[in-house]
């Protein structure tokens, strides 16, 4: 998988599914119509001031509340690379996966200032602070893990390995 690079954007802890994706926007699930209200209750700029390959950085059980599938979609269609938490919600962290979204616990997530621009090496786990060389050490992505994101979440993945034998 290759790396990510981006600005970090800082949230707390117990960021809830309906924080990252309002219960107000889950009559669709058009991933242009989600990014476009991401993280609108926690940060009505947010989606302004991210780039494609930003990263999200947040403290303990991101992704809690609701099991809806939407929160991830909505972070991954907003451009974000990766999402980097001290730890998720285990529905959100399989959710994540599924929906081909990126995410890494890496109990150091605190120190990981607003805004520096970071290197996440998937691969190895390890997350650098290109402003100041800071290097993090998270659990890597194992293997399987990164095909799914890689192929663009599970249906995506189980389509191209169905193609693949079907040939």
């Amino acid at each position: 998988m290759e790396k990510a690079q981006g600005k970090v954007h800082r949230f707390g802890d117990d960021v809830n599914t309906d924080v990252i994706i309002a219960a107000r926007y889950l009559n669709t699930t058009d991933p242009d119509h989600l990014a476009r209200r991401c993280m609108e209750d926690a940060d009505p700029e947010f989606v302004n001031k991210i780039a494609p390959g930003d990263i999200i950085v947040a403290g303990k059980n991101f992704g809690c509340g609701s099991s809806r599938e939407h929160a991830p979609i909505a972070i991954k269609a907003a451009g974000i690379s990766c999402v980097i938490a001290k730890s998720f919600a285990r529905i959100f962290y399989r959710n994540a996966f599924n929906m081909g979204l990126a995410i890494l616990e890496c109990p150091e997530a605190d120190s990981i200032p607003q805004g520096a621009h970071l290197c996440v090496d998937f691969d190895s786990g390890t997350l650098t602070n290109q402003d100041t060389g800071q290097v993090f050490t998270t659990r890597p992505i194992p293997d399987f893990m990164q095909r799914l994101v890689q192929a663009g979440g599970l249906m995506a993945s189980l389509a191209q390995r169905i193609r693949a034998e079907g040939a």
